[in-house]
């Protein structure tokens, strides 16, 4: 990208930034929300969102919920304190109940930008937290089809027949097959009817920075992949059950396999390019370590 692209590309992203702040918005906020230092065991992580809104979480740390909050990746979070990442919560955190029946009418994409709203409000209440956007260009992989063109087919999925006890709440998967991208443990996933920007942004979980999607592919597809991770690769993926997520311990990984990158290039036909390009960034200008309650 040329140095005039590139300032026009900003540009942009400044002019949407500053229609964003200017819109009003329904403001969809939690009522009461306890917050403690975790007591689940090491390296466990629990995550529900609940019927009505009701958000409850262990195990977790302030930098995943302000992941979860403003969807981004960690390398667009700057400035934070080290224990941003390395303590622990346990929070409960429920909406009153008008809130909770105007949540369960929304759309799924309106209610997942509704409990984002919320989470941005309970980060600022409880956790002080105070944020400065910035756009600056950052190191990112793109994610394009490889010579030979991708090895998945779009998919076939076909929706469950379900009967009234078995209808999933909202916010669920229905049994047994689901829609979206499923973690199976460390290092294994399977993406069922879902389009390339999901994967995209669930790879950015396992890559250090974050992936777009420049295939071109529009469809939605079926297909897994399975790789050896790093220590440092995250566990856990947007859209699905990564490991501990309910009390269940994932299968250990093979202790030799391929990267990432190469199981992405061998098993999909596709490849992630080093590129940059400019990002939002999110600049923690001040936090604090919330009091139990």
């Amino acid at each position: 990208m040329n140095k005039r692209n590139a300032g026009t590309v900003t540009a942009l992203l400044l002019l949407v930034l500053q229609a964003r702040a200017s819109q009003p918005q329904k403001l969809f906020e939690f009522e009461v929300a306890s917050v403690k230092p975790m007591k689940s065991p090491p390296n466990m992580i629990m995550m529900r969102i609940q019927p009505g809104g009701r958000f409850v979480v262990s195990g977790v740390t302030a930098k995943f919920l302000m992941e979860q909050a403003y969807g981004v990746k960690d390398s667009q979070i700057t400035g934070a304190p080290s224990w941003f990442n390395t303590d622990r919560w346990d929070i409960d955190a429920k909406p009153d109940e008008a809130t909770a029946a105007a949540l369960d009418k929304l759309s799924p994409d309106e209610r997942q930008k509704a409990l984002m709203q919320m989470l941005q409000g309970l980060l600022a209440d409880r956790f002080k937290l105070t944020v400065a956007r910035e756009i600056k260009d950052l190191p990112i992989y793109a994610l394009v089809v490889a010579k030979n063109g991708p090895k998945f087919h779009e998919s076939t999925y076909q929706p469950p027949e379900t009967s009234p006890d078995t209808t999933p709440r909202p916010g669920e998967a229905p049994a047994g097959k689901r829609q979206g991208v499923w973690m199976n443990g460390r290092g294994e996933l399977t993406q069922t009817d879902a389009d390339m920007k999901l994967f995209a942004d669930v790879l950015s979980r396992f890559v250090g920075r974050p992936v777009i999607d420049k295939t071109g592919l529009t469809g939605k597809y079926d297909f897994s992949l399975k790789w050896t991770p790093d220590e440092a690769q995250s566990a856990t993926a947007p859209g699905g059950k990564g490991p501990g997520m309910d009390g269940a311990s994932p299968p250990p990984p093979e202790s030799s396999g391929p990267s990432i990158f190469t199981a992405v290039q061998e098993q999909l036909g596709l490849k992630l390019e080093p590129q940059k390009s400019p990002m939002e960034v999110f600049v923690i200008q001040h936090v604090e370590r919330p009091s139990e309650n």
